[in-house]
């Protein structure tokens, strides 16, 4: 065994998580299924192995997800918020320790996975005030005695599909507000980050035990494609909100509608910063750097593209290479370390290619763009900056990696015309000291993202906001504002306390 595996051990016992790990956990998978291996990308060692539930076991979870909710549903929603009130003071008991869990399993630097359970205890606290707040509204009835109003009543079981880049905020944003809406979830994590996603259903589970909540609130399901296919067919999953690829969502959207279900898809980001000539240049290096390497480039709103005036082009590009020579690349579980290791070989191999055809393109590697020496271990890569002269097709695809493209531009249509000319539509930044500018860039006729910055980069969300974004990005909101809404039916009421009855269209019966 592993230092590291013998490490991950030590905290799933803390979290409530023993090894073997599948075999302990309270929904059973037979054991005659396929088996599924969890790794570390810090050396790519193994981490434990799980049997993957089989599709039965899958039909049982979402079963009792379901019965479960019958219990939830009629369960006052303040009431509820207590559930996911106790879930949050669990994650800030076991920050530090599922932390370090996102930082072995998923390669993020140590303040990033404490960073995102961060975020997943304001989620809690968001939704715990949320509970009291799930209002519908009084509308003027055209009718004389008649009163009319909206409700919003809870929905049903809500499947969750996540991503290894956030693997278990990404849960949280969704179990938290469908909790107190009065849903049960059922969890498909990725296959890369199993463990993380047992922490959190073991914490979830204690919590539901501390509150006397239904048994099978929260399910956890391990498996890869048939299984993630399952449960987005089930018609008893009444809303499937999936994280991950474009790709990913082109092929679950059409599954979710043959049967009329909802989907809340979050996909892909080829997120840009538009830099203008009035731009505070310190605050946008900063800003930029963090946005295109923070969790090595592997963020759905990790920065892709910049886009520069040609005023300052050769200023900021010298800074920004400037600032990469000072990025410290190494293991995520270093104090020091900014930038870890990639999830997998199939990323690096794709930051590499990318690097290749970008500069066949006739592009410029201004820095970076090799594997990382004297890294042990992992998909370790220098983050890289290549100067481009136009936005060729590799531009516009998104490479999960830190790789950031420079494009010049000469006034403010083009950089916007640009920015647009992308199939993705996530997060987008203009740094700029001109109000006419920024406000342009915010209007409808500016960037087509659904989260659109000024003077601030393009990852960082907050969870007050709702998250999400267009085009191919999908078009689906968590998180914060009235993102709860997705998680909940609507019903317009309209009571007659009169002694007549007015007919529609101004029908009469004799």
């Amino acid at each position: 065994m592993t230092d590291l595996a013998a490490r991950t051990r030590e905290i799933l016992d803390a979290l409530g998580v023993s090894l073997p790990l599948v075999e302990e956990v309270a929904q059973q998978p037979s054991r005659d299924q396929g088996t599924l291996v969890a790794r570390t990308p810090i050396d790519g060692s193994e981490l434990g192995r799980l049997s993957a539930h089989t599709l039965a076991d899958l039909a049982d979870l979402v079963g009792s997800a379901q019965r479960a909710f019958e219990e939830w549903r009629v369960v006052p929603a303040p009431v509820r918020g207590q559930l996911v009130r106790e879930l949050g003071e669990l994650l800030r008991e076991h920050k530090e320790l599922l932390g370090e869990l996102v930082s072995i399993e998923a390669g993020k630097i140590r303040s990033e996975g404490l960073g995102e359970v961060q975020e997943m205890i304001d989620i809690c606290e968001f939704a715990v005030g949320l509970s009291r707040q799930l209002h519908g509204l009084t509308i003027a009835s055209e009718r004389p005695g008649h009163r009319m109003m909206e409700q919003w009543h809870p929905l049903g079981v809500v499947g969750v599909i996540s991503a290894f880049n956030f693997p278990v905020a990404v849960w949280s944003w969704n179990a938290a507000l469908a909790l107190v809406a009065g849903d049960a979830v059922v969890w498909k994590p990725s296959e890369k980050t199993l463990l993380t996603a047992l922490a959190c259903q073991a914490l979830a589970a204690e919590a539901a035990r501390r509150v006397g909540a239904p048994q099978g609130l929260t399910h956890v399901v391990l498996g890869e494609r048939e299984i993630g296919e399952a449960l987005v067919d089930d018609p008893r999953v009444s809303l499937v909100s999936a994280t991950g690829s474009t790709r990913m969502g082109k092929q679950v959207a059409p599954r979710v509608a043959a049967r009329l279900g909802r989907c809340l898809l979050e996909l892909g980001g080829n997120n840009a910063a538009v830099v203008a000539p009035s731009a505070d240049l310190d605050l946008a290096v900063r800003g930029i750097v963090f946005a295109a390497v923070g969790t090595a480039g592997q963020r759905c709103t990790s920065l892709r593209r910049v886009i520069v005036h040609e005023s300052v082009h050769d200023e900021l590009v010298s800074r920004l290479s400037k600032a990469y020579g000072t990025l410290s690349i190494g293991s995520p579980l270093e104090r020091d370390t900014l930038v870890g290791p990639l999830i997998d070989d199939t990323a690096g191999q794709a930051f590499l290619a990318a690097i290749e055809q970008a500069q066949a393109d006739g592009g410029r590697l201004v820095t970076g763009g090799t594997r990382a020496d004297g890294v042990p271990g992992g998909q370790y890569v220098v983050p890289a900056i290549i100067d481009m002269p136009q936005q060729s097709d590799i531009v516009k695809a998104e490479t999960f990696a830190p790789l950031l493209y420079v494009l010049k531009y000469r006034d403010l249509d083009e950089a916007i015309a640009l920015h647009n000319d992308v199939a993705q539509g996530l997060s987008s930044a203009i740094f700029t000291l001109d109000v006419r500018e920024a406000e342009t860039f915010l209007s409808a006729a500016g960037s087509d993202c659904g989260i659109a910055n000024v003077n601030i980069g393009t990852s960082g969300a907050e969870i007050g906001g709702a998250f999400g974004g267009e085009k191919e990005t999908g078009g689906g909101r968590e998180s914060g504002s009235d993102a709860w809404k997705a998680y909940m039916r609507r019903a317009t009421n309209t009571v007659n306390y009169s002694a007549e009855l007015p007919l529609a269209q101004g029908v009469e019966f004799g």
